[in-house]
């Protein structure tokens, strides 16, 4: 089975990008990432997918209307069958967004649909919340909106601030990801309505985990 072609929007450091630039160079990955788009010449993670041999451009953000059509042309002339969006800091288009209708997907740092927007871990902290974490969801035309894929818990706990919440969300980040996105270049992952149905899997996948374990493989997420 042919991998899916994966494009990546970015506009900072590209530690999500980076996650998921590991996963695809398993083989048996069933995804690869052909192209990877900046809105900022200085994203340092345009210098991860050079590293990688992946190639990379950058569309200046004028407009909405302006970088949706030269992105858009780009990722067709790439043939991507999938846009994730890794620390893309930019609202999209809403033409653009639905012509990527579930095929396009976004990882936020909070269990949505609490905290969307911006600093969501401070929203967290201020909200006095137990336990706070990270989605991955498709992409809708409203900020941080859409079907969730996956989510992953982590704890917060006394003393955190919003540099060491944002740290330790981080971490599970890089591994929800590249599951999410696996299971999508899978085919296993399909709308209904509004919400996620997963072959083989309870939707939306949760999992609880130990931030401070290492990385391994992958989440301990609830099989159906």
């Amino acid at each position: 089975m042919a991998r899916q072609r994966v494009g990546v929007l970015i506009s900072g450091r590209g530690s999500n990008l980076r996650a998921l630039i590991d996963a695809c160079a398993d083989p048996a990955y069933p995804a690869e990432i052909v192209s990877v788009v900046s809105d900022r010449a200085e994203a340092p993670g345009l210098a991860l997918a050079a590293a990688a041999g992946i190639f990379g451009v950058v569309i200046p953000h004028r407009t909405r209307p302006a970088f949706a059509a030269e992105a858009e042309a780009l990722l067709r002339r790439q043939r991507v069958d999938l846009v994730c969006l890794a620390g893309f800091m930019r609202v999209l288009d809403a033409t653009f967004v639905e012509g990527w209708r579930d095929r396009m997907d976004n990882i936020h740092p909070s269990l949505l649909p609490a905290f969307p927007g911006l600093h969501p871990q401070r929203q967290a902290l201020a909200a006095g919340v137990r336990f706070s974490g990270c989605t991955v969801h498709f992409v809708r035309p409203e900020v941080d909106a859409g079907p969730i894929i996956a989510q992953a818990v982590v704890p917060t706990r006394p003393g955190d601030d919003e540099a060491s919440l944002s740290a330790r969300i981080l971490g599970v980040e890089h591994r929800l990801y590249p599951l999410a996105v696996r299971l999508i270049a899978e085919g296993r992952v399909r709308v209904v309505g509004s919400k996620v149905e997963i072959d083989g899997w309870q939707a939306p996948t949760m999992a609880l985990l130990n931030p401070d374990e290492a990385p391994g493989e992958p989440l301990a997420a609830n099989r159906g």
